[in-house]
């Protein structure tokens, strides 16, 4: 779901802009969309709960990174004794007008697939931001 449409608290309002200025430390040029996804009834057939979606996209073509957006779908879970849901899991993928160029996932080894990867230093640097965005929720208490 778009993650402006999940806007409830401040608290999330904050993390969301956290994640903002995040990817921007290493993407500057990336702009913040907090609403990658159209309001038509097709999409919001689609819409998950348990997700918070948002799209950083470039001014064109980034070679480093083979896309023009990176769409990130953070898996959540919400949480009755926080203001925040606990974040499960997170999906990146690079978009360009033609789709899915790749994915990077935080399960398994957390390593990009699909047929057009970044470079290896951009690897580092969106698996960095998955730790970050991590850093951002609270943790499950076992």
């Amino acid at each position: 779901m778009n993650a402006a449409n999940q806007v409830q608290s401040v608290d999330i309002a904050k993390t969301l802009a956290s994640i903002g200025t995040l990817v921007r430390n290493y993407f500057p040029a990336a702009a913040l969309n907090l609403s990658p996804w159209r309001d038509d009834p097709q999409t919001r057939f689609w819409v998950g709960e348990e997700t918070l979606d948002l799209a950083f996209h470039f001014p064109g073509w980034t070679p480093k990174l083979q896309c023009r957006s990176l769409l990130i779908q953070l898996k959540v879970s919400k949480d009755a004794n926080s203001s925040l849901p606990q974040l499960l899991g997170i999906l990146i993928r690079g978009m360009t007008f033609d789709g899915e160029r790749w994915r990077l996932a935080t399960i398994g080894d957390w390593e990009p697939r699909g047929s057009h990867l970044p470079n290896s230093l951009e690897v580092k640097q969106l698996q960095s931001i998955c730790r970050g965005v991590f850093e951002l929720f609270p943790s499950y208490s076992i």
